[in-house]
């Protein structure tokens, strides 16, 4: 049973079909991208969690920001971020440095994410609005997309952030209410939820995103009730992909879903009146986030 799964299991899923399939990290952009991340001591998402789009992400010049530093003080069972205690630091110069990073690659749309901090009171809300505004200063007519932790449920972190005006409002529900204990220790299924739910009572002219994960032992039924109760708070985008396990500390892959399937997924997101569904094997949050967020143009 699904939520038996132990990390560290060594059972081996079927071999990855041939959809799964991604191409290694190279080219001249990469590691153009890769030297400027490390000149300004930047991270992004696309390497610490081992993004299976990396290649295609960073040829086309594009990627995930990640602030508030490397350790994320949670331990959710399928991410491989580093955990740990960062004790409270943070580095005020930081969204500065990813301004000029957006401006020397030259690009118009911009996502930043963080890893959780619940080390301080604010849980980075304030760093998130500091980079937005330092993006806006810098990248003329850019827009700013942020994929945002649940800050504990704090409305006044959330309030901070769409304060600041992003042009999308992020934040991953990740997988099935059932899943949580063994996937997302520390969050609850219901707090990100109201989240999503309370960012459009504070912002309405702000869309909100959402994304999911499958493969962790969920069955489709559940699915579907989540894209019910995304639909039902007004989230505007949702994203689909296969969980891909990054390494063999994280849980392992229950199965694979096939192309019909995320077809199947889409058509309900669609059918529930999410405006926008993103639903295929290697689909990421931060995947064609520029093309999602035109179609709501």
């Amino acid at each position: 049973m699904a939520d038996l799964i132990q990390i560290g299991s060594n059972s081996r899923p079927a071999r990855r079909p041939e959809w799964l399939k991604v191409r290694i990290p190279s080219g001249e952009n990469y590691f153009e991208l890769k030297g400027l991340m490390r000149g300004l001591k930047l991270h992004t998402v696309c390497e610490s969690a081992r993004c299976p789009n990396i290649a295609e992400c960073w040829h086309h010049r594009t990627a995930t920001f990640m602030i508030l530093g490397e350790l994320c003080t949670r331990r959710c069972g399928f991410c491989a971020v580093p955990k740990g205690l960062p004790t409270g630091q943070v580095d005020w110069a930081e969204p500065e440095r990813v301004a000029e990073a957006a401006e020397n690659m030259g690009l118009k749309y911009i996502v930043v994410t963080s890893v959780d901090r619940d080390d301080l009171k604010d849980g980075g809300s304030t760093l998130f609005a500091q980079t937005i505004e330092a993006l806006r200063r810098r990248v003329e007519g850019c827009k700013v997309e942020v994929l945002i932790p649940d800050f504990r449920g704090s409305d006044e972190a959330l309030a901070t952030v769409l304060k600041a005006r992003p042009d999308i409002l992020n934040h991953n529900i990740e997988t099935v209410p059932r899943m949580y204990p063994v996937a997302r220790r520390g969050s609850r299924y219901e707090r990100s939820l109201r989240l999503l739910q309370h960012s459009r009572e504070i912002a309405p002219s702000i869309p909100t995103k959402s994304g999911l994960m499958v493969g962790l032992g969920e069955t489709m039924e559940e699915l579907f009730g989540v894209l019910a109760d995304l639909a039902g708070v007004g989230v505007d985008i949702v994203t689909i992909g296969q969980y891909l396990r990054p390494s063999g500390q994280q849980l392992p892959v229950a199965r694979f879903y096939t192309p019909k399937e995320f077809a199947a997924l889409n058509q309900e997101g669609l059918r529930r009146g999410i405006r926008h569904v993103e639903s295929g094997p290697l689909v990421r949050s931060s995947y064609h986030a520029h093309e999602q967020s035109s179609s709501l143009d």
